[in-house]
């Protein structure tokens, strides 16, 4: 899994023109699925997103996690971070999993999310032409692969 999190002062979600979800300040995450992740890459990663000390601290020091902030996470699919662009001019996205396998994955990751934020999570829908609007804080962004974890 790919995710790329953004750190957030606000984000929402719109498909065919009508708001599908929305948050305040937060983490809004981009997740791409690749054929081979599993439940050890969701528990890993979720863990991984609600602890990362990535806002401030009273004294201005990134030390704070979501969690620590009670911010919100918005979590949407993007099987393009899966892209090679080795040959020529057109992205391949061989490596992003297939529905049957990324739609169970996506479900579970958020899932995992509420479990143990034990907050509701928005979210994009899946293999929808999604118009994402966000301000990113910071701007802080980061990048983590759970291939690259050990």
């Amino acid at each position: 899994m790919i995710a790329v999190i953004q750190r957030v002062s606000e984000s929402s979600v719109l498909i065919s023109g009508e708001k599908k979800s929305a948050i305040g300040r937060g983490l809004t995450i981009l997740l791409g699925i690749e054929e081979e992740d599993g439940m050890e890459d969701i528990q890993w990663l979720a863990r991984k997103i609600l602890n990362l000390r990535i806002f401030d601290d009273p004294q201005g020091v990134m030390n704070e996690s979501v969690m620590d902030q009670q911010g919100e996470l918005l979590v949407i699919s993007q099987f393009t971070l899966h892209a090679s662009t080795r040959k020529g001019n057109r992205p391949s996205y061989i490596r992003a999993a297939r529905p049957e396998v990324a739609i169970p994955l996506y479900e579970k990751f958020i899932g995992e999310l509420e479990e143990i934020s034990g907050r509701k999570i928005q979210s994009g829908e899946f293999g929808a032409d999604m118009k994402v609007s966000l301000v990113n804080d910071g701007p802080v962004t980061i990048i983590i692969d759970t291939k690259e974890k050990k």
